[in-house]
């Protein structure tokens, strides 16, 4: 049954394909008072006025706000166990490195997960999606990573798929290869680049491939190895700079990954590299929230033009949050963005870095993924600390269940 939802404040987000950046980063592109009809899993029609066909459901926004869904760029959805030992441990003063080289970490999630099934894992993550949905995310990238062997790391892979294929959004997996380190670096990475990748590649063979660049986990030196193989069929991502500046962002922008992730660390001039490449930059401010207080100069990057994106790190260790507006409302707060960079950010923009073109506006023939808001002015999302602001959640053209 066709949709129409009228009285709506529209955040269309229209504008030039592309990310956006600069002052196109602010423009949300407004409808003060306008209609959206939605048919099937497209948007059919955008105006102050549109002609909808009889019979059509009808919801009055009375004056609220109407916007693209959430898309979440950056998860660890995919988990097993709980860490909530180790956070006591952080509550106490032990800093995360040195959690992390007592076998803690992402160490203790690794045992957890090689114990699981992939029906198990499949089913806390479809939980998970679940709770997403309700919070305003439609499209969720969510990240491999906690197996460390060739067998859990496509058992991640698999239950990632087998959620997703029941979950109305849309779910982008990501095969996160070098996310830690069992034994000598060296030898684990020469395993990860020889085999484990081969076999990734085999059965997913358009995945991009990420590392984890930091100390005690992989080196600049190893993850560019990893990325110089991964290159010839995969597009990549990194994690860089979330304690330490290690120079990763210059071998990114050589190697032309779609994006550098955490950049709480980055040196200015880092970050006006960043910048000027065609590399997104994905800040993660629900991590410096949850763990040491530091957050990326993501106003700073936004100045000077570079490609940004928002998204919240959704994982049981150092984000345990699946909430995008919380993270929206962290990255006014902490990363000097104004609330509508933060929410180009956390739609149009994300989207363009996944490569999902169809979404992150709200346009004639896109997917109609909407969300109408419980509030009549958009900088509520910013502005509003816990709660879920999300009123109605329409995914692919449908009100989930």
């Amino acid at each position: 049954m066709p949709l129409l939802i009228r009285n709506a404040r529209i955040l269309t987000l229209a504008g030039s394909p592309g990310a956006r950046r600069g002052a196109a980063l602010r423009e949300l592109a407004i409808i003060p008072h306008g209609e959206v009809l939605v048919v099937d899993d497209r948007i059919a029609a955008v105006g102050e006025k549109v002609d909808a066909p009889a019979g059509a459901e009808v919801i009055d926004a009375s004056g609220r706000v109407l916007m693209p869904g959430f898309v979440d760029c950056h998860t660890h959805a995919c988990w097993a166990g709980e860490r909530l030992d180790e956070w006591e441990k952080k509550l106490n003063g032990v800093p995360y490195l040195d959690i992390l080289k007592a076998g803690g970490g992402i160490h203790s999630t690794v045992r957890a997960v090689r114990e699981a099934t992939q029906k198990q894992l499949a089913a806390s993550l479809r939980e998970r999606l679940g709770q997403m949905l309700v919070a305003g995310t439609t499209t969720v990238e969510v990240k491999s990573g906690y197996g460390l062997n060739t067998e859990t790391e496509l058992k991640m892979l698999r239950a990632i798929r087998r959620a997703a294929s029941d979950w109305p959004g849309t779910v982008v997996a990501t095969a996160l290869l070098g996310h830690a380190v069992e034994g000598n670096l060296d030898d684990y990475s020469r395993m990860v680049v020889k085999e484990m990748l081969a076999e990734v590649s085999r059965e997913f063979p358009d995945i991009a491939v990420d590392a984890y660049v930091e100390k005690e986990s992989w080196s600049v030196e190893a993850c560019v190895r990893l990325f110089e193989k991964a290159r010839k069929h995969h597009s990549l991502r990194v994690h860089a700079d979330q304690f330490n500046s290690l120079g990763m962002i210059a071998e990114a922008i050589r190697l032309h990954a779609r994006s550098v992730d955490h950049l709480e660390a980055s040196t200015k001039a880092d970050l006006v590299a960043l910048a000027a490449s065609e590399t997104f930059g994905v800040i993660l401010p629900a991590t410096g929230f949850h763990t040491d207080q530091r957050f990326a100069k993501a106003g700073f990057f936004a100045d000077q033009g570079g490609a940004l994106a928002l998204a919240t790190n959704c994982n049981p260790g150092s984000s345990p949050t699946h909430s995008m507006p919380f993270a929206i409302a962290l990255a006014v707060r902490f990363c000097g963005l104004l609330p509508a960079e933060a929410i180009v950010a956390a739609t149009f923009n994300p989207a363009v870095l996944l490569g999902l073109n169809d979404r992150g506006s709200i346009e004639v023939g896109k997917r109609a993924d909407l969300l109408l808001l419980h509030h009549k002015d958009e900088r509520q999302l910013a502005y509003e600390l816990g709660g879920n602001p999300v009123a109605v959640v329409i995914c692919n053209g449908q009100r989930p269940a």
